[in-house]
């Protein structure tokens, strides 16, 4: 087995893949190490024989994406310690050594970070600089506790007896960030290497909104809690607020007279918010039988405490308080659209409960 595998994904880089070859021959020389150079390729240029003439292990795959040249390079590798790194030559790969000591010291997982490093002038747009690395980096620390700097370096590495556990699948871009959103799953070591970064020799092939998208997209799927608990929250705990404090007067609120007919955007909210929790909870229920994510307390709550027939219970009661409620009005003719609206939406909660339940229970089914 080698020591270090050094995946190069490739799509028409004659002209720097030569260079980056050469340097990370260097480094092995240098340093001794036993290694050897992956090129997963989708070329139509001579990237493939340029690399092929270097000795340089050439997979010729022919699909686009950038995970699928991860992946396709990693099925291949033999080394104890995986290296991912662009054929662009915008990292310099003389570098190396910085990755294998962090690897060989016990971490996990060793990630470049162009921002606590050096960026060389022209290598980075400014909008990525300042507005969408940031802000995704951000994200995705605030969504998975990563508190990595530069989410979306290409520079990489992390050590084989992992790669079972990342269970790593995406085929764009996203394959940046889902490997670090396994990895602060999988509760692995992180550690960060600052590194330059240089400009490209020709025309890139980041796509910066739609790539900004894929990434943002993949976190909330991987994120439930954010993109629908915590919404959901909002828009319930606002919605059933107003209807409350709208049950028997209006009243002021920033200089807004909030009145009767403000009672029905209460009970919108009040049913979307409940609606969206809800599939917030059936998306985190979902996540953790099929294995994406592990048990967590709000989960391990509801299975313990609310099985379907308590859950039955809960709904079916909110439902039999609301539509008594209801007819109360009707027949005794109070016609206070007020109560009316009130019960109406309570009425919908308890049947969206009831549903709730049963559908919480097929997905908490134990399996032999």
């Amino acid at each position: 087995m080698k020591e270090l595998s050094i995946i190069l994904p490739c799509q028409n880089e004659e002209a720097t893949i030569g260079i980056c070859i050469k340097k990370i021959k260097q480094v092995f020389e240098n340093e001794n190490i036993n290694g050897e150079v992956i090129v997963s390729d989708s070329s139509k240029d001579n990237s493939a024989r340029i690399a092929r003439d270097l000795g340089a292990e050439v997979i010729e795959h022919g699909k686009d994406g950038y995970g699928i040249a991860c992946l396709e390079g990693l099925k291949k590798a033999t080394g104890k310690f995986l290296v991912i790194g662009d054929a662009d030559d915008t990292y310099d790969f003389l570098e190396l050594p910085k990755f294998l000591n962090a690897l060989r010291k016990g971490y996990d997982f060793v990630i470049g970070s162009r921002i606590k490093g050096d960026i060389k002038k022209g290598a980075m747009p400014f909008s990525h600089r300042y507005i969408g690395n940031p802000l995704l980096s951000y994200l995705l620390s605030l969504f998975f506790k990563t508190k990595v700097s530069d989410a979306h370096c290409g520079f990489r590495a992390f050590r084989r007896d992992i790669l079972e556990k990342l269970n790593l699948c995406t085929a764009g871009m996203e394959f940046a960030s889902e490997t670090i959103i396994n990895v602060a799953k999988n509760k692995l070591s992180i550690k960060e290497i600052p590194i330059s970064y240089y400009p490209r020799k020709g025309k890139s092939k980041l796509k910066s909104f739609s790539d900004g998208w894929r990434h943002l997209r993949f976190m909330l799927m991987y994120s439930p809690s954010y993109l629908f608990l915590a919404p959901g929250i909002f828009l319930f705990a606002i919605g059933f607020l107003v209807l409350l404090l709208l049950l028997r007067n209006d009243f002021i609120f920033l200089g807004l007279n909030m009145a009767q007919n403000h009672m029905f955007l209460g009970a919108l909210f009040t049913i979307l918010g409940y609606q969206i929790m809800s599939i917030g909870l059936y998306a985190k229920v979902y996540a953790i039988v099929s294995g994406f994510e592990k048990r967590d307390k709000i989960v391990d709550f509801i299975a313990k405490h609310i099985p379907l027939e308590r859950g039955l219970i809960i709904g079916l009661t909110i439902f039999a308080l609301a539509f008594l409620s209801c007819l109360f009005i009707f027949f005794s003719n109070l016609g206070n659209i007020r109560f009316i609206l009130f019960g109406l939406t309570l009425l919908s909660i308890g049947l969206q409960t009831i549903f709730s339940a049963f559908f919480l229970s097929i997905l908490l089914v134990e399996k032999k």
